[in-house]
């Protein structure tokens, strides 16, 4: 009797661990999906910061380089005008006079040209304290980080697209006009041309769009994966305490 009753025990052990054994490749399967999709996550994230440090440097060249608009074939004077900074032929040689300074405002030959200076010049705080933001990561939540950097790159967006639609409104000040000409006004360069920084700063906005789209997209992945881990934790804790209760049901039932 003894004997059978080791059996039977023995018997219903036996059957739970291969009804727990017949759940691991689920779990297992469930892990791997899970790591694989952490690394990705991570991988994308690090593409992401990338892109932002250079998104940030696009935004410091266009914002200190004076080449947004410039001379032409048929423009009175030589020169080239930037957010702040701008330089201008005298007519009666190849020397260009240049003026102009971001800590000078008054020396800014329109009010939009102030104007779009300040707005580039936010565009390029947010998107530098955006970077400075990735310290975060080590001590905060990382879903919060991405959501708070998508915030900065879509408000630096906004910021460049205000910048890149005011500074033609300044075009009909006199100091351009004396570069391209009396048909030159507002939002009509005359014989005057865009430069490549003005170029660059409209590609800008479109990075900082798709950079801040991504930004949200990793933050609620990052909110997804939580949730997973803690239902894994849970289901592999409920899969344990299951099987061990079923293992001691066998063993009492056996006696």
């Amino acid at each position: 009797m003894p004997g059978a009753a080791a059996g039977t025990a023995a018997t219903g052990a036996g059957s739970a661990g291969a009804a727990a054994a017949g759940m691991l490749p689920a779990q297992e399967a469930a892990k791997i999906y899970h790591t694989n999709y952490v690394r990705n996550s991570r991988a994308i994230g690090v593409l992401w910061a990338i892109f932002t440090i250079c998104f940030a440097i696009v935004n410091v060249v266009c914002f200190i380089q004076p080449y947004w608009i410039g001379d032409g074939v048929d423009t009175p004077q030589a020169g080239y005008f930037g957010l702040f900074h701008y330089c201008i032929g005298n007519g009666f040689s190849r020397e260009l006079t240049c003026r102009g300074s971001f800590t000078d405002f008054s020396s800014l030959p329109s009010g939009a040209f102030k104007a779009a200076s300040f707005f580039i010049g936010l565009s390029m705080m947010l998107i530098i304290a955006c970077i400075v933001c990735f310290i975060l990561f080590f001590f905060c939540n990382t879903a919060t980080v991405y959501k708070i950097c998508a915030w900065m790159q879509l408000t630096s967006a906004a910021c460049l697209v205000l910048g890149c639609m005011i500074f033609p409104d300044g075009w009909d000040s006199d100091e351009v006009k004396r570069m391209c000409g009396e048909k030159t006004d507002k939002y009509t360069l005359g014989a005057c041309s865009v430069r490549w920084a003005y170029i660059l700063a409209i590609i800008g906005i479109l990075d900082a769009l798709i950079l801040s789209f991504l930004a949200f997209v990793l933050g609620n992945r990052q909110d997804s994966l939580l949730a997973e881990e803690l239902k894994l934790e849970n289901k592999g804790s409920s899969n344990e305490g299951w099987s061990g209760f079923r293992v001691q049901l066998s063993v009492q039932q056996s006696f």
